[in-house]
């Protein structure tokens, strides 16, 4: 009964966000909920929701020091170069833009955090798909395929997730899956190049001086301008966003804008390295260096008390969206773990493999993978299913290394799953409803891990 009743629930979920019935904050409190009081376990609702608030606040507190520190760095002229750099490869040309929107993401996402990347390729690309009137969800599901195919870095989580559990080397997991996550990101770069020639034949092909012909010839987005931006005319400034003033949180900002702090350029850049890297090393709680940084980036560049409170408020909208949703998604998660029902779907599946699979367990394992790793979470999937899945291997002579390889094919998947806090940035910031960026990157994202599979298979590497 819990098996039909969790697949119920997510089922009803995607369903009322996807036809937009429901707003995903609203469906991931309120339909958990009430499957709580359908599996009658109403009474416990308190307790389910206090355990996920528990699990996911470290989380949560991450990502909103994170949106202030990349804000303020946005706002500061830290991304500049990066923004002129893209822009003079992409022009007005959809085709580059996109293809440019999966190389960003790609590299970005070497630092192994998901909402980084989102937050930094979507600043740096959202003002072009704006003026150039293209698809929105196209960016955000490139960038999260891009992404989902980065996340195996053995820093980035599943890796050392899988490695932990079935107590093997990350490197013994990662290593031998290099030419096949390679095949998963050419096909990333592939389909980035067929959506963009698929925008290019939609709107046509423009110049540079033809997209920007009363805007200043370098272009920068920032996080939480304000209503101050100049309008274009003759002294080369930048200009509003065309959808109008409500847009504050992502704008073309005057190069001469107050916020800039040119003198403080490498200190910023040392700043961030630092971060980054100690991130990476782990030498603190990530959520302990996005607040220890997000306040000396503040300290530093806007020492007076009113210009810090101007930038806390500049990037408070996109704080509270993603914030919020990370709590109601703690809903979702405490009532499927409460529950028990997380646990009766993985069992269910796992009993339902055919004996004859059991030779090619490792095939089987990537591909529950692609959606056991949507509809739950990483935690659940590789310390409650692998170790089981591993367990049914070992007694047909498949090794534990080769199922943690076949784990890790899920991914692309998984980074647009709405148990993952970092889609929300995404989605969030380029102003793109959930429900639509489901719509449209699933099936590019599941077949993006079918090719990651199936090169794992061809290579000998599963």
């Amino acid at each position: 009964m819990l098996t039909i009743l969790g697949f119920a629930m997510i089922a009803t979920f995607l369903v009322l966000i996807m036809l937009k019935k429901m707003s995903p904050i609203a469906a991931l409190v309120l339909i958990p909920a009430l499957f709580c009081v359908f599996v009658g376990k109403g009474a416990k609702l308190g307790d389910y929701v206090i355990d996920g608030i528990t699990g996911l606040a470290p989380t949560a507190a991450m990502l909103m020091f994170a949106i202030v520190y990349f804000g303020v760095m946005i706002d500061v002229g830290l991304f500049d170069p990066v923004v002129r750099g893209i822009l003079k490869f992409c022009k007005a040309d959809p085709l580059r833009i996109v293809i440019g929107t999966a190389v960003l993401a790609a590299i970005v996402s070497l630092d192994g955090d998901g909402s980084t990347t989102f937050m930094i390729t979507v600043s740096a690309m959202y003002p072009l798909y704006k003026r150039l009137k293209m698809s929105l969800v196209v960016m955000t599901g490139v960038a999260a395929m891009a992404n989902g195919v980065m996340n195996t870095l053995p820093w980035g989580g599943p890796t050392a997730r899988a490695a932990t559990a079935l107590k093997v080397d990350a490197g013994d997991i990662f290593v031998p899956m290099i030419p096949a996550l390679a095949m998963g990101l050419l096909f990333v770069f592939a389909l980035a190049y067929v959506l963009g020639r698929r925008e290019r034949k939609r709107l046509g092909v423009l110049t540079l001086d033809e997209v920007l012909e009363e805007e200043t010839e370098t272009v920068l987005v920032g996080a939480g301008a304000g209503k101050d931006t100049k309008k274009a005319g003759g002294s080369g400034s930048g200009v509003d966003l065309p959808d109008g003033p409500e847009d504050t949180s992502l704008q073309v900002l005057d190069p001469n804008r107050a916020t800039l702090r040119p003198g403080l350029y490498w200190f910023n850049a040392l700043l961030t390295v630092a971060l980054l890297t100690a991130m990476i090393m782990e030498w603190l709680p990530i959520p302990v260096l996005f607040l220890l940084g997000a306040a000396l980036a503040l300290t530093v560049n806007f020492p007076h008390m009113p210009d810090q409170k101007a930038r806390i408020a500049a990037h408070a909208e996109n704080v509270l969206n993603v914030s919020g949703m990370v709590f109601a998604a703690a809903v979702f998660t405490g009532v499927l773990q409460g529950t028990g029902m997380v646990d009766h779907m993985a069992k269910w599946l796992v009993d339902n493999i055919p004996d004859g699979m059991g030779p090619h367990m490792a095939f089987v394992t990537g591909v529950l993978s692609i959606p056991l790793t949507y509809f739950m979470s990483n935690d659940g999937f590789y310390f409650g299913v692998l170790p089981v899945l591993a367990e049914a291997g070992q007694a047909h002579g498949v090794s534990a290394v080769e199922i943690a390889r076949a784990s890790i094919v899920g991914q692309p998947l998984h980074m647009s799953s709405p148990l993952v806090p970092a889609v929300y940035v995404l989605v969030g910031m380029a102003k793109v409803e959930f429900g639509d960026h489901t719509r449209f990157v699933v099936k590019w994202a599941a077949l993006t891990s079918l090719v990651v599979l199936g090169a794992g298979i061809l290579f000998g590497i599963i």
